[in-house]
């Protein structure tokens, strides 16, 4: 481990609360990964779904021989090996969500900040334009015109969250562009590009980082609600999201587990991303510091 790395898990592990978070996103992370070989039951196999086995209660021993810990959905899926599929599909949209959009916004924000004038100009206006509708509305009306599956949804997440990125890297990088260094390395015989990607770009990140950790929570929160309107993914790929749907008609009837344990499963991942990347901000910035 490099010295600033070590120094800087030093100054992490501080906030034992932070340390917790970090381990709870790392075993949820393991948990989805391997989710094939520790999930009882395959949700995605509709064939193998039994609905004699439908909406069971907490330790039901089901007709394929197994208990099913958490109990059973109204079709019959076991809800364990469900929320760790769950799990799995919220953090690959959101990471993929917040990598696409960090991409695309960064390039655009610094790009805006190093070319100055009319492009700046226009890019800026057209991220303030973005940033002025709820991000749920903008989501909805994709997810509504672009249709059902993972492309479309990644496509209505990028849409809702690359301008929060393209914002943090204007600014970050309008700030490093009046420095010293970006002076003399425009002094020099360097092409625009090199003095991007190398002086002011490597300058930006820490912001940036900051802002993805948080911003693939929101990824993951917005594909779930998406998902519990019925315009996430399809009924096959069962999210959190859609799993909170199917159980809430019978919330009132007593079968609350169907709704509560993925819900449970949720907020642990959202309030743990988001503890981290607040840890990470404060590290990042030290007069944010307590």
């Amino acid at each position: 481990m490099s010295p600033a790395l070590s120094a800087f898990w030093q100054e992490y592990r501080e906030n034992w609360i932070a340390v917790v978070a970090l381990a709870v996103v790392a075993i949820i992370v393991a948990a989805a990964l391997f989710a094939p070989w520790i999930a009882p039951q395959d949700p995605y196999d509709l064939a193998n779904l039994e609905l004699a086995n439908a909406r069971r209660p907490p330790g039901f021993v089901g007709s394929d021989g197994y208990v099913h810990w958490l109990g059973t959905d109204a079709q019959g899926r076991d809800l364990f090996s469900a929320i760790l599929y769950g799990l799995r599909i919220s953090l690959q949209m959101g990471i993929a969500a917040g990598a696409v959009a960090l991409t695309i916004g960064t390039l655009l924000g610094v790009l805006a900040a190093h070319a100055g004038g009319k492009v700046e100009a226009g890019i800026m206006r057209l991220v303030d334009l973005q940033l002025s509708f709820p991000a749920i509305l903008l989501a909805l009306v994709l997810v509504a015109v672009l249709g059902q599956g993972r492309v479309p949804l990644i496509i209505a997440l990028v849409t809702a969250q690359y301008a929060y990125f393209a914002r943090t890297a204007y600014g970050a990088a309008t700030a490093e562009r009046q420095k010293d260094y970006v002076e003399a390395a425009r002094a020099t015989p360097l092409p625009g590009r090199r003095v991007v990607f190398r002086h002011i770009l490597p300058n930006c990140l820490p912001p940036l980082i900051v802002v993805g950790t948080v911003q693939v929570a929101n990824a993951i929160a917005l594909e779930a609600t998406l998902s519990f309107l019925g315009l996430g993914l399809p009924p096959t790929e069962p999210s959190l999201g859609m799993l909170i749907a199917n159980g809430f008609q019978y919330m009132m009837s007593g079968r609350t587990w169907i709704s509560v344990y993925p819900g449970i499963a949720l907020i642990v991942l959202i309030v743990a991303i988001n503890v981290v990347g607040d840890q990470l901000r404060d590290q990042f910035n030290p007069r944010l510091r307590r």
